[in-house]
């Protein structure tokens, strides 16, 4: 008995010195960003017969086996932006355990990080004046239901008693109310762009377009909901219908300019579809309208009259003399001719709009920089 005990303690003791010498390992510093913009990656995989990085739709690439069990690469030639990415192991995807920094797109869980050498990228934190995001559950009488919006405040407007123009921000199919925030880090631009001037403060409201949930998946009263982009509910007029309980809920709980001249609508994909319709029937409200890659073909075969008459609806909302109606895509986006045949309609009936193409397709890396470039261009 004696000498089984002898053996537990000993089989003990190796167990806990082996786990203290995993726990006390040096770490693999992942990525590694120099101050010349390389970003280095490493992944612990002894193994393996094949390691990739897949950054976005941006890079993917082989690494390389830098020892026995730990692969390897450098980039040198990434643009400042915000990154996601993972690795594949032998084609299993595999998230990059040294660094802690996720994101969710849909289902799909990803690294993420912020690559800003010169200290100039809209997107990353600088040492500015930084506004406010709240999480706010507001009543929709339309569906009625209790939805969740993220809302943006700039630095400033608790302190103060001005009122602020606000810009409906409104994400794609696979997006929630938080997606503008994750992925489109809308508090780190406008922080940077009003710090410098070159945006006027406002309120930015993110609203969930999906009707069929109120809330992004584990956030509302279904804990166990799963991302997904089945929704029941989608380009189907409801969320239109509904839009003006959110621009009441606002205007009656913060301090709004509520007029044509001091709102702007505009959204991503299915977000440009949403603003495009709303705007177009609601030609007193919006004197500013953002499409970024809008979807423009309608959904709901008929159902709802909001998509009724589109052609004779934009004639109508240009007669009221929209501030800017503005429109970007890339030109590798699946969208790009259905956006293609919209401006053409909009040539045809001689209807004045700021259009931007810029490379790749439909992804964040476009939706920033047209977040950017459009929240320059309003109120003034």
């Amino acid at each position: 008995m004696k000498r089984f005990f002898l053996i537990a303690i000993a089989l003990m003791t190796m167990a806990i010195m082996t786990s203290a010498q995993d726990f006390f390992a040096q770490p693999v510093n992942s990525p590694e960003i120099s101050k010349d913009g390389a970003v280095t990656f490493k992944v612990k995989a002894a193994k393996a017969d094949t390691v990739r990085l897949i950054i976005d739709t941006r890079v993917d690439t082989l690494m390389k086996r830098q020892n026995n069990d730990t692969w390897s690469i450098t980039l040198r030639d990434l643009e400042p932006d915000l990154y996601m990415y993972f690795f594949t192991i032998d084609g299993t995807k595999v998230l990059d355990p040294e660094n802690a920094q996720v994101l969710r797109d849909v289902k799909n869980v990803m690294n993420t990080f912020v690559l800003d050498p010169n200290g100039d990228c809209p997107v990353a934190v600088h040492d500015v004046p930084h506004g406010e995001v709240r999480a706010i559950w507001y009543d929709s009488p339309t569906l009625g239901e209790k939805r969740r919006m993220m809302v943006y405040l700039p630095a400033g407007y608790e302190m103060s008693r001005q009122k602020y123009p606000v810009l409906y921000l409104l994400h794609g199919t696979g997006g929630d109310e938080t997606v503008w925030l994750e992925q489109g880090h809308t508090a780190q631009i406008l922080d940077n762009l009003i710090a410098c001037g070159k945006a006027k403060p406002m309120i930015v409201v993110m609203p969930n377009g999906h009707t069929d949930t109120p809330a992004a998946p584990g956030m509302g009263p279904d804990n166990n909901e799963q991302p997904t982009f089945a929704h029941k509910q989608w380009m189907e007029g409801t969320f239109e219908q509904s839009f003006n309980d959110i621009v009441n809920w606002v205007d009656n709980h913060y301090r709004t300019k509520a007029a044509k001249r001091y709102r702007a609508i505009a959204g991503l994909s299915m977000g440009g579809y949403h603003s495009l319709y709303i705007s177009a029937n609601q030609p007193d409200d919006f004197g500013y309208v953002g499409l970024f890659s809008p979807a423009i073909t309608r959904m709901d075969q008929g159902k709802s009259k909001i998509y009724d008459d589109l052609e004779a609806k934009l004639v109508n909302q240009f007669k009221q003399r929209p501030k800017l109606y503005w429109m970007g895509i890339g030109k590798d986006d699946f969208l790009y001719k259905d956006n293609a045949k919209f401006r053409e309609l909009m040539d045809k009936n001689r209807l004045r709009y700021t259009y931007h193409e810029s490379t790749a397709g439909h992804e964040w890396a476009n939706w920033r920089d047209y977040l950017v470039i459009f929240t320059q261009l309003l109120f003034k």
